[in-house]
């Protein structure tokens, strides 16, 4: 289908800026590589891995992961409620993206706290090397994904300055993290 200046109207839309594209490709790549290692060195020592990982509040990594889910859910829909123009909606998904994003990290705190006041600190076993890596690389991720959210809020709270682009490319960020946490938590909390 083409209009009037002959442009084709049905060619896909990807949402947000090509140069996000490329950091989520860059990002999806160097976090494959750390689960490359943690992959490697759980196959090495198995027995002292499924001990480590048996320290874990399952509980929490669901908790968490709900919320993470959740706050995704409700990015898409600042998303969407700023496409439509309705802009008072979308700054209130976008505060209950942050308010996610503050559970997820209290939590995050609460559960390191808790295992390093059982001994279980990032020296105590190749695993807790690992999970608090990659646990603390998501988390500074995650405080990231704050300025991004206030980005957006900057964005919706005026007419002159609303760019939906830019809102749909902080998204993309937000869901970048959200879609690592999954495979984070997967990787520590679930797999045996």
């Amino acid at each position: 289908m083409t209009d009037v200046a002959g442009t084709d109207k049905r060619a896909r839309f990807v949402p947000g800026q090509p140069d996000m594209w490329a950091f989520v490709l860059f990002e999806t790549l160097v976090f494959t590589g750390y689960f490359g290692i943690y992959l490697f060195y759980r196959a090495r020592s198995p027995e002292l891995f499924l001990h480590s990982q048996a320290h874990l509040d399952l509980r929490i990594g669901v908790f968490n992961t709900l919320v993470l889910l959740l706050s995704s859910w409700s990015v898409a829909r600042c998303v969407q409620s700023s496409r439509a123009g309705a802009y008072p909606a979308a700054l209130r998904d976008v505060y209950i993206t942050a308010t996610c994003a503050a559970i997820f990290l209290f939590f995050k705190v609460f559960e390191w706290v808790r295992l390093g006041g059982s001994g279980n600190g990032p020296d105590s076993a190749d695993f807790f090397t690992y999970y608090f890596f990659l646990t603390g690389i998501h988390f500074v991720h995650l405080l990231i994904g704050f300025v991004v959210l206030g980005v957006i809020v900057y964005q919706l709270r005026s007419p002159a300055r609303r760019s939906q682009e830019l809102v749909e490319t902080c998204a993309t960020y937000w869901h970048t993290v959200d879609f690592l946490w999954v495979l984070i938590f997967a990787l520590l909390y679930v797999v045996r």
